[in-house]
């Protein structure tokens, strides 16, 4: 499959491969040929794989649907920002006051249906859902991002 990361220099390029190796386990790189395995040198020990925290999964996962839109690493960052600033991308964010819920903060938070059964469970349909809401109303995330920055609510 051929992905079109447009406006991706090469740091954004590495920082998604770096979160994709996140996100995947992927920790280092592979031992050279003949290298002595840590077993054998009990002074070494194995680097433990970086936590991630839920709001960091999400950022993750929501970068192969930025790419199906064809959105460039500045709508991911306006993206960020956005999502931060509504639910620091914790998908059981709930507003207390006005009942809005997820990532993106959905009012009424059952509009979400729309995009799978699991709405209230699953980042991933959450994330789908929201991209959707921001690419009808608004066309991409900085135009989103901006209109919250202007008006507190997007």
């Amino acid at each position: 499959m051929d992905l079109k990361l447009t406006g991706l220099s090469r740091s954004s390029v590495a920082a998604l491969g770096s979160a994709a190796a996140l996100i995947t386990g992927l920790t280092g790189e592979t031992p050279a040929r003949g290298a002595e395995p840590a077993h054998a040198r009990p002074d070494l020990v194995p680097a433990r794989p970086p936590q991630l925290t839920i709001g960091e999964r999400n950022r993750v996962l929501a970068l192969p649907f930025l790419v199906e839109n064809g959105w460039s690493y500045r709508q991911y960052q306006c993206l960020d920002r956005l999502w931060t600033r509504e639910s620091s991308w914790n998908h059981r964010a709930r507003n207390p006051w006005s009942g809005a819920y997820g990532i993106p903060q959905a009012l009424p938070a059952a509009k979400m249906r729309a995009a799978g059964a699991d709405w209230r469970s699953s980042p991933a349909t959450q994330i789908k859902w929201g991209l959707g809401y921001i690419k009808s109303r608004y066309g991409n995330p900085c135009t989103a991002w901006g209109h919250s920055a202007a008006s507190g609510w997007y």
